[in-house]
């Protein structure tokens, strides 16, 4: 498997934990959903790097992976989670997509990438159809869906971030280990904050059966399987071909809210998954020579 066809994988998984997040949010708080996510992911993710033998991150490596991990695992989701309790998961992930956006800035800032003008323009193309979608659908939108749609587009910063400072420490350990070390830390601040708060407490004396099955499938095919995809992806590929796949993200999250919370369906978000795809398709192909 190509780290393109990875990365989109990983994103509909993203997009199927948007939809449940949505669905199960109403009845816990952000930081609390994060410690399901990946608490559960930690679970799955790090019996198999020891079955494996995977190289673990060690000495200054292992601060900034704890400190990445912290940085993606449980800021970053702590917004998203947020951003999902004001706009509806469409929308949420839509705003997602301007992650290549803010990994382009990024590893141009580090110098990380090198750019050319048909990976610019299939950032821009999907970027356009992201915003053309969420404007002409807010109409259609809760109250105060635009708080939501800010919060996550700023929260981009942190998995940007991420994003870019990931493959040299990989590269220095192995993708497992990476995985395993960083998603442990971000587990354990989500978790420990959600016990502080009783979040937790309160999560599982008020969860009814379909809340508890959201939250565990967030926790497998949203924590476990998708960044375990992810960082397979960041391993094979450049941050900005990875990131760019991330759009594909409403798609799987759109299709899922409508038939778990009603969500509509629009041509707004037709006009979206058309750039979106032009946008995919331009920024990971070369052309002609």
């Amino acid at each position: 498997m190509n780290g393109v066809v990875a990365a989109l994988l990983s994103s509909a998984l993203g997009g199927t934990a948007g939809a449940l997040t949505r669905y199960v949010i109403g009845a816990t708080d952000p930081m609390t959903l994060a410690a399901y996510r990946f608490g559960i992911g930690f679970l799955l993710i790090f019996p198999l790097a020891f079955l494996l033998r995977s190289k673990f991150p060690k000495g200054k490596d292992a601060i900034w992976v704890a400190l990445l991990g912290v940085l993606f695992f449980s800021i970053f989701f702590v917004f998203y989670n947020l951003a999902l309790s004001f706009t509806t998961a469409a929308r949420g992930s839509l705003a997602l997509s301007c992650l290549p956006l803010t990994t382009m800035f990024m590893a141009l800032l580090f110098k990380k990438e090198q750019f050319t003008g048909r990976k610019v323009a299939g950032i821009f193309t999907a970027i356009g159809g992201v915003a053309a979608a969420l404007w002409t659908g807010l109409a259609d939108a809760p109250p105060g869906a635009w708080r939501g749609d800010l919060i996550m587009a700023g929260a981009t910063v942190c998995m940007a971030l991420y994003n870019v400072w990931s493959r040299p420490l990989m590269q220095r350990s192995s993708m497992l280990g990476f995985l395993a070390l960083g998603m442990g830390f971000g587990a354990a601040a989500s978790v420990s904050f959600a016990i502080g708060s009783g979040g937790l407490l309160h999560s599982f004396v008020s969860f009814n059966r379909g809340e508890w099955i959201a939250a565990v499938c967030i926790g497998v095919f949203g924590g476990a399987a998708a960044f375990y995809l992810w960082v397979y992806a960041l391993e094979r590929t450049t941050p900005t071909r990875v990131a760019n796949t991330m759009t594909i993200n409403p798609i799987a999250a759109s299709l899922l809210a409508a038939a778990l919370v009603g969500e509509p369906l629009g041509w707004n978000l037709l006009l979206g998954i058309g750039g979106v795809g032009t946008g995919i398709w331009l920024a990971s192909t070369e052309g002609r020579k």
